[in-house]
């Protein structure tokens, strides 16, 4: 436990515990505007002892970023004066939060507002491999996207966040690109790992340029999309490597790397899970994520919408880990929903009050 509660440094951002909050979408924000019950949601989290927010999927504007309804933007006058409502609660309480900026890319379906009838962008307009479902980007769409997340972690910092996260990870804009089953681009946004990456590069250049150079630059990743869970982006430890390196010299600081089930060993042979082996590789700092205190990860039941109902389980295996070095920071997410304090608590050694997720949960904002 004392690990768990052990400060974090890193550039201009400094934790006095290595708990996280995941980001979790909760389609609260009408207008695309967070508003006092988001800004209370997240002082809770806060003030209950959680070191670092990231918050919930915000779009930066582009348009044909969002996807779902009710999601909030980093961009526009009324969006970034909630954030800034959001940014200020969470600091009066002594903690520290970062926004996830994020584009649904293919998942987006016309009609979704902002947006009207625009379809899902994507490097090939596929949702699924061979499948062609919406709009393959021309290099003006990804120069335009590029400048709206670039401009996003701009307004970010200037609203007073304490570090940026970039969703790059389940099958969303950015993994798009990464994952060779739905890039077929032939021009040097596709084919090789290099290329494919490129993207993503490129708008981690571009805010570290724009951005202060302590301020931590985060990057959600993941071997799984919602398309194929089976998916995978690095099949060995060296083309994972050959994935993430130019990520990390682009800018990145610190790696999130989400599963399923943090628990599972990402390759045979080795017990590291994603986040171990992202540090073992590049070196820089990596959250771990995937059904932290719970035992069920989160994904529906079939026929259902909701993140899966579970129990609260024992962090052994968790601490054991971090006590290991294999990873620095854990994010927690479905048992923040459930318990505002779970910092607290665990950090009082009263794991037995934690409160079970149950997936009505999810249809409210406390």
């Amino acid at each position: 436990m004392t690990d768990l509660f052990s400060p974090f440094q890193l550039g201009s951002l400094t934790l006095p515990n290595r708990v996280v909050m995941a980001p979790m979408t909760r389609n609260f924000s009408p207008n695309n505007i967070p508003g006092d019950n988001v800004v209370e949601y997240y002082r809770k989290r806060a003030q209950g002892g959680t070191g670092l927010i990231i918050t919930e999927g915000t779009c930066p504007g582009h348009k044909a970023a969002s996807g779902y309804p009710d999601v909030p933007f980093i961009a526009g006058e009324e969006q970034l004066a909630g954030w800034k409502q959001v940014v200020e609660a969470v600091h009066a309480e002594g903690g520290k939060i970062a926004p996830q900026l994020w584009h649904v890319g293919a998942f987006r379906k016309p009609g979704i507002e902002p947006g009207g009838d625009l379809p899902g962008y994507s490097p090939s307009g596929t949702l699924i491999p061979g499948k062609v479902v919406g709009h393959a980007m021309t290099l003006e769409d990804i120069e335009e996207c590029q400048q709206a997340f670039i401009q996003a972690a701009v307004d970010a910092e200037k609203l007073g966040f304490d570090a940026i996260e970039i969703h790059g990870a389940h099958g969303y804009l950015l993994d798009g690109f990464f994952w060779e089953g739905t890039n077929q681009r032939d021009d040097h946004y596709g084919g090789s790992v290099e290329n494919r990456v490129r993207f993503a590069c490129e708008i981690i250049a571009g805010i570290r340029e724009r951005v202060s150079a302590d301020l931590p630059i985060i990057l959600r990743y993941s071997q799984w999309k919602q398309q194929d869970f089976s998916a995978r982006l690095a099949q060995t430890p060296a083309e994972l490597e050959e994935f993430l390196t130019p990520l990390s010299e682009a800018g990145v600081d610190i790696f999130h790397c989400s599963t399923r089930r943090f628990w599972e060993p990402e390759f045979e042979g080795s017990d590291l899970n994603l986040a171990g082996w992202t540090k073992k590789l590049i070196g820089k700092p990596t959250i771990t994520v995937g059904s932290v205190s719970l035992d069920a990860d989160f994904i529906p039941e079939p026929g259902e919408q909701l993140f899966k109902s579970g129990q609260i389980a024992s962090l052994d295996g968790l601490l054991e880990r971090l006590g290991n070095d294999e990873f620095d920071l854990v994010a927690v997410g479905r048992a923040l929903i459930a318990n505002p304090d779970w910092a607290e608590k665990v950090h009082a050694h009263q794991h037995s009050q934690l409160q079970a997720y149950e997936k009505e949960m999810l249809m409210q904002l406390s």
